[in-house]
């Protein structure tokens, strides 16, 4: 059975950090890609980042580039999502994703992630 389980949420102020985990099992991340987005209130999921198992490319959405890392360990089956000046547009529930097959889109539309986890609560406080 596939999981994937996100972890490290919570409450922060403005300008704060967090970091993400999402943690795989019944499955290799080494396959393709894996993925963050995020869903707020009343809001559609929107794309965070993401990165290529092999070779290690990455990608961002335009509000988090230079302030959020995507990063992948391969001996733990973990990426990790580290998120710096957060701000509160930033609150959401992120979610991350995997893609088990290859795909000439990069990154990967939303549609194409073949796994998702649960869910990860994120509040900025102003």
């Amino acid at each position: 059975q596939v999981q994937l389980v996100e972890s490290g949420g919570g409450l922060v102020q403005a300008g704060g950090s967090l970091r993400l985990s999402c943690a795989a099992s019944g499955l290799t991340f080494s396959n393709y890609a894996t993925g963050w987005f995020r869903q707020a209130p009343g809001k559609e999921r929107e794309f965070v980042a993401a990165i290529r198992w092999s070779g290690g490319s990455t990608y961002y959405a335009d509000s988090a580039k230079g302030r959020f890392t995507i990063s992948r360990d391969n001996a733990e089956n973990t990426v990790y999502l580290q998120m710096d000046s957060l701000k509160p547009e930033d609150t959401a529930v992120y979610y991350c994703a995997a893609i088990t097959y290859y795909t000439s889109t990069w990154p990967p539309r939303g549609y194409e992630y073949n796994y998702w986890g649960q869910g990860t609560q994120v509040t900025v406080s102003s």
